[in-house]
């Protein structure tokens, strides 16, 4: 392979692990539905969680599925400040699943080059390298999630639409904090584990080489 298919290659696997991680995590429903227990969000929201799951499936509908083109939950109403910054998330999800598709192909066919002939140690550096990253981002999380909550946004929305009133978009009541918290703890837990996977193979790949 020559040094532009490499850095091709590489930037296309992680970009793979980056994007399915934020996939899996998006489409945790089974999280969700355990923090309608865990937070009390039943009982916050004054409804049963059959009737939350419902609401939920049909707003994660809207930011998935490009053909759903109107945002409409049965039992909460959203304003149109709700309804641009829905808007706005849907785009990033769409984003990062069409993202997710086109790394697929030269992700793959660069880790079958890779093992093809031998060469999988060329992961363990960047992977090293890469492995830093989530673990600066969960330890800042960790000293002050609302600060890098508010920051995240601040950084992907150009707006403050984002900023919700729960009397107008009574749907935040169902979204707390500490949900988002578990999602980004998934996300990074999935993204870890993954480039961690991929430098044992690089690791096992060396041992091979100087046996």
């Amino acid at each position: 392979m020559t040094k532009w298919q490499r850095g091709v290659g590489l930037t296309a696997l992680i970009l793979l692990l980056l994007t399915l991680s934020i996939f899996l995590t998006i489409n945790a429903v089974w999280l969700y539905r355990l923090d309608i227990h865990w937070l009390k969000i039943s009982q916050t929201v004054q409804m049963t969680p059959q009737k939350i799951m419902h609401n939920y499936y049909q707003m994660l509908g809207y930011l998935e599925l490009p053909w759903v083109t109107d945002l409409k939950m049965s039992d909460f109403p959203t304003s149109f400040t709700g309804m641009v910054h829905f808007h706005d998330v849907k785009q990033l999800f769409l984003v990062n699943n069409v993202v997710l598709l086109v790394s697929i192909y030269p992700a793959v066919w660069y880790f079958r080059r890779l093992k093809r002939y031998g060469e999988r140690w060329r992961l363990i550096r960047p992977m090293q390298v890469a492995t830093v990253i989530p673990i600066v981002l969960a330890a800042v999380m960790a000293v002050d999630f609302n600060d890098f909550f508010i920051d995240f946004h601040k950084i992907l929305f150009r707006n403050n639409d984002w900023l919700f009133d729960p009397s107008l978009d009574p749907i935040i009541t169902a979204l707390p904090d500490t949900f988002f918290l578990h999602c980004f703890v998934m996300a990074f837990a999935l993204f870890e584990a993954g480039l961690i996977w991929l430098y044992w193979l690089g690791r096992q790949s060396f041992k091979h080489v100087g046996e």
